[in-house]
């Protein structure tokens, strides 16, 4: 039997993810069509070139329809299944007419949730279920009885979370039988405050920064791993720069990538592994060739020093000193 440490395991051994958002077409319920297979089977190529296995997707992802077109790849790849760990998310409701977007983690909902995502996948199982966003109105027992449940008829391997704080992890964590494996969280070198809460304690910048202080460290102490999602900074350091900051770091980023040969997406990736929570960036993108860009980051681990790691950390800061 496959346990929850099993799917700890297959999540510790890899350094990326592919994050499978893109797939699927549009953001819309129009129906997704050859084009968008074909696109999907470049994706997941280019991503097993690069060294990636675990492929990362949500039930709300494109309505659903980045699942169903990453298992109609799974169905034309004999074998695949077998050599890949599969991650999904639910959690959140996309608003539909007049009725907003909102959260539901109702213990009901996770299990059809996670059944439709089954089904689009075209898969027995899933490696790790992530509850993405946190539902104020969860009941913490209710969830935990829901995750159990799907554990025990062998439809989820193991569980995690995304967007959450160290104490909401621990308030689930309480609940379970099983260990949470995996927290999600926005972390780049443009979304750096899960690093500036660390240094900015007892300063007065520590009012300006909104994330958990403490998150990282309570998932350094559970053996949590941190999956970075937004890692490539929606290319403001490898293509468009909007501010002087984001200039001078690209410019920076571009010079370490020639340097130690390899690629500014690389550079901005090794700038996450590199911090001692071992974080595991999520690559995004749907075009292939951006994916590749990534295959060093996969391959190769981390060739920043210590001083070039801040030097980077100071430049996207705008220069500004540390405290």
């Amino acid at each position: 039997m496959t346990t929850n440490a099993d799917a700890a395991q297959n999540l510790d051994g890899e350094r990326l993810l592919y994050g499978c958002m893109g797939l699927g077409g549009d953001w819309d319920t129009t129906p997704y069509g050859p084009k968008d297979i074909a696109e999907a089977e470049a994706a997941v190529e280019a991503a097993l070139d690069s060294g990636i296995t675990v492929f990362d997707h949500a039930d709300i992802y494109r309505h659903g329809k980045s699942e169903a077109v990453f298992g109609e790849v799974l169905s034309r790849a004999p074998g695949l299944r077998e050599r890949i760990v599969l991650q999904t998310k639910c959690g959140i409701r996309l608003a539909d007419g007049d009725r907003p977007g909102l959260y539901d983690l109702r213990g009901d909902t996770i299990l059809r949730r996670v059944e439709e995502s089954l089904e689009r996948l075209r898969t027995d199982v899933v490696d790790v279920l992530l509850l993405h966003r946190p539902d104020p109105l969860a009941d913490p027992a209710e969830v935990a009885g829901a995750l159990m449940s799907l554990h025990r008829q062998k439809l989820v391997r193991g569980f995690g979370v995304s967007n959450m704080s160290a104490a909401q992890i621990a308030l689930l964590q309480a609940h379970l039988d099983v260990p949470l494996v995996a927290n999600q969280l926005e972390m780049s070198l443009h979304r750096r405050d899960w690093v500036e809460s660390v240094v900015l304690v007892n300063t007065p910048g520590a009012a300006s920064v909104g994330f958990p202080h403490g998150t990282v460290e309570h998932c350094r102490a559970e053996n949590i791993r941190l999956q970075a999602w937004g890692a490539l900074a929606q290319g403001r350091f490898t293509g468009r720069q909007e501010t002087a900051a984001e200039r001078a770091t690209a410019q920076h980023v571009a010079s370490l990538a020639e340097a130690k040969g390899t690629t500014p997406e690389t550079i901005l990736l090794w700038w996450l592994q590199r911090h001692p929570a071992r974080i595991a960036p999520v690559v995004g993108s749907a075009r292939p060739e951006r994916i590749r860009a990534c295959g060093d980051a996969a391959r190769r681990a981390p060739e920043l020093t210590h001083e070039e790691w801040y030097e980077l950390w100071i430049t996207a800061r705008g220069g500004s000193p540390l405290p």
